[in-house]
C-alpha cells in the first residue's frame, strides 16, 4: 500500500437510505440522544440550564474484531506499566529532566513530586483511571488473507488525568442499538460488542473509597470553572450513588478549593467540613487551569494529604509525552515489565516516537520533520486535545526552533494513517450537513482501572471503552471541542 493511502472499512448493512426514511431515523436519534443524556453544554451560547445533544455518528463504525480484543486484553499490561512507571521517582526524574528546565506547567508538577517524595508520601495508595487511545494503522507488516491491507492497532497515548467518555462511550453503544433495531437490523447487536465503562469505573471508585476505610468521608470532584461535558460527569455521580447509597460526592474547582481546603491533624484532607476520602481530578491538567500560585499551592495541599488520589502526582507525571517517547525504546519496557514476551507484545503497538533533546538523535528528528513533515505529528507536553502540529506547521516550527532549547518540550511521532469508514455525522450546529455521508476514520479509547502502591496492586482491570470519529480530512477529533462524534464499534471479522 502506498504511503498516505487509506484502506477502507465497511458495515456489512447498507446505510442508503431513501431521504424521508433516513431524515425520521436521524429525528429518532437525536431524541433519544436528548433523553438519554449524550449531552454537552454550548460553547457558543453557554447557560448552564441549557443542554444540546453531543455530535454522534447515525451508525456503529467498524472494526476488526480481532484488533478490539487484542487492544481490551492488553490493557492490564499496560495498566501494570504505568503503574510501576509512576512509581519509579528515578526513571521520571531522569527523563523529565531537560523538560523541566523549559516548561514551566511541567516543571511545576514535578516540583510538587519532589516535595511529597522528600517529605514521604502520606498516602502510598493511587487510583488510576486509565485511557489507552488508539488508531487502527493501514501499513501493518502482518498479512491477512481475507483482506488485501491487514489493520492492526497503534497506541497513540496513555490518559492518566481526566479519561473522559466513561458515560458518552456506553451511551454510544445504547444509541446504536436503538438504531440498528430501529432498521430491522437485530441480528447484527452482537456485533456491538459490551461497554460496561461507567459501571466498571465507578466500581474503581468505590473501590478506592473503601480502601480509605472512613464510612462518612466524601468522594471530590476537580472541576473546571465551566463545565461544558457535564453528563459525562454527572453520570459518574449518579452511577457511584447508584451502587453504594452512602457515598456522598463534592464538586469544587482549584479555586474553590484553594479558599476552603485544609489539613487535618492526622493530614486527611478537609474541604469545608467534609472529609475527603478520593479526589477526582476533570480539571487541573493543562496551564489555564492554574490561574494563579493559589491553584498550584492546593494542589500540593492536596498531594500532602491522606486523599487517595486520581491521578497522584506521580500518575499525573508518568502520562507525559516524554515518559511515553522513552518507553518506546526497545529496552525500557522489559525494565518495567520484567518479562521480554510481555515486553514485545507492547512494544508492538508504540509507534515511531522521536525525541527534540540536544543530541544527534534529535538533530536527526528535526531533520526528518523539516523534510518530510507530512509523516509526523507535533506533540507538546500538553492533555487536553488541539495542541498538536501537523503538515507544513510541523516544517515552519521546526525551523524557527532548530536552535532553541524549547524544541525539547516536544516530540516528534509518526503519523498514523488509519482505514476510512463513511458514516453520517449528526450535530448540533449544521443541521443542513445531517444527510450527506462523509468519510471518516476512528481512535478508540480503552479504559482501565488500577489501585495500588509502591509495592503491591490491589485491583486490576479493564473497563469497557469509548469511540470517538472525525472527519477523514481534519487533524483534531475532541468531541467537546466540535471537531469529533461519539460512536461505537461494530465488530468485523
Amino acid at each position: 500500500m502506498k504511503e498516505h493511502e487509506h484502506a477502507i472499512m465497511k458495515l456489512p448493512i447498507s446505510l442508503d437510505l431513501p431521504k424521508e426514511e433516513l431524515e425520521e431515523l436521524i429525528d429518532k436519534a437525536k431524541d433519544w440522544v436528548l433523553m438519554h443524556g449524550m449531552c454537552l453544554r454550548s460553547k457558543n451560547k453557554f447557560d448552564k440550564n441549557v443542554l444540546q445533544f453531543a455530535p454522534f455518528t447515525l451508525f456503529p463504525s467498524p472494526f476488526p474484531r480481532k484488533e478490539f480484543y487484542n487492544a481490551c486484553n492488553i490493557q492490564i499490561i499496560l495498566n501494570v506499566l504505568v503503574h510501576r512507571v509512576a512509581h519509579n521517582y528515578d526513571f521520571l526524574k531522569d527523563t523529565l529532566q531537560e523538560i523541566i528546565k523549559v516548561d514551566d506547567f511541567t516543571k511545576n508538577l514535578f516540583s510538587i513530586y519532589e516535595t511529597v517524595h522528600k517529605e514521604g508520601i502520606a498516602q502510598k495508595t493511587s487510583l488510576g483511571i486509565l485511557r489507552s487511545d488508539l488508531m487502527l494503522a493501514t501499513n501493518c507488516p502482518e498479512n491477512d488473507k481475507i483482506h488485501e491491507c491487514y489493520c492492526c492497532w497503534k497506541q497513540i497515548e496513555i490518559n492518566t488525568i481526566a479519561s473522559g467518555f466513561g458515560w458518552l462511550g456506553p451511551a454510544s453503544t445504547e444509541l446504536h442499538k436503538f438504531v440498528l433495531q430501529e432498521l430491522g437490523y437485530t441480528n447484527e447487536l452482537q456485533n456491538l460488542p459490551e461497554n460496561n465503562a461507567l459501571q466498571t469505573l465507578c466500581s474503581g471508585f468505590i473501590d478506592a473509597w473503601n480502601f480509605y476505610g472512613d464510612s462518612q468521608a466524601v468522594i471530590l470532584f476537580v472541576v473546571e470553572d465551566v463545565t461544558y461535558n457535564i453528563c459525562d460527569q454527572r453520570f459518574h455521580e449518579y452511577e457511584i450513588r447508584r451502587q453504594n447509597p452512602d457515598i456522598k460526592i463534592i464538586r469544587r474547582n482549584l479555586t474553590q478549593l484553594a479558599a476552603t481546603a485544609r489539613l487535618g491533624s492526622n493530614m486527611e484532607l478537609i474541604v469545608n467540613n467534609y472529609v475527603v476520602a478520593v479526589v477526582y481530578y476533570r480539571s487541573g491538567y493543562e496551564p489555564g487551569q492554574y490561574p494563579t500560585q493559589k491553584e498550584w499551592d492546593v494542589r500540593l495541599l492536596v498531594e500532602r494529604s491522606l486523599a487517595i488520589k486520581c491521578p497522584s502526582i506521580q500518575y499525573h507525571l508518568a502520562g507525559t509525552k516524554k515518559v511515553q517517547q522513552t518507553l518506546a525504546k526497545s529496552d525500557i519496557i522489559v525494565r518495567f515489565l520484567n518479562d521480554e514476551k510481555t515486553a514485545g507484545e507492547v512494544k508492538k503497538v508504540f509507534t515511531g516516537l522521536y525525541p527534540l533533546d540536544f543530541d544527534e538523535y534529535g538533530d536527526a528528528a528535526v531533520e526528518m520533520g523539516i523534510s518530510n513533515p507530512h509523516r509526523f505529528v507535533l506533540k507538546p507536553q500538553r492533555e487536553g486535545g488541539c495542541n498538536n502540529l501537523y503538515g507544513s506547521d510541523i516544517k515552519n516550527f521546526l525551523e524557527s526552533m532548530k536552535f532553541e532549547k524549547n524544541r525539547v518540550a516536544w516530540i516528534l511521532m509518526d503519523r498514523i494513517y488509519p482505514p476510512v469508514h463513511k458514516n453520517y455525522i449528526v450535530k448540533y450546529e449544521n443541521e443542513n450537513m445531517n444527510l450527506e455521508m462523509k468519510e471518516l476514520v476512528s481512535e478508540l479509547g480503552i479504559f482501565g482501572v488500577i489501585i495500588g502502591d509502591d509495592k503491591n496492586i490491589m485491583v486490576n482491570k479493564q473497563a469497557g471503552h469509548m469511540l470517538r470519529t472525525k472527519l477523514s480530512t481534519d487533524n483534531e477529533g475532541g468531541v467537546a471541542s466540535g471537531l469529533g462524534a461519539c460512536d461505537s464499534p461494530f465488530l468485523i471479522t
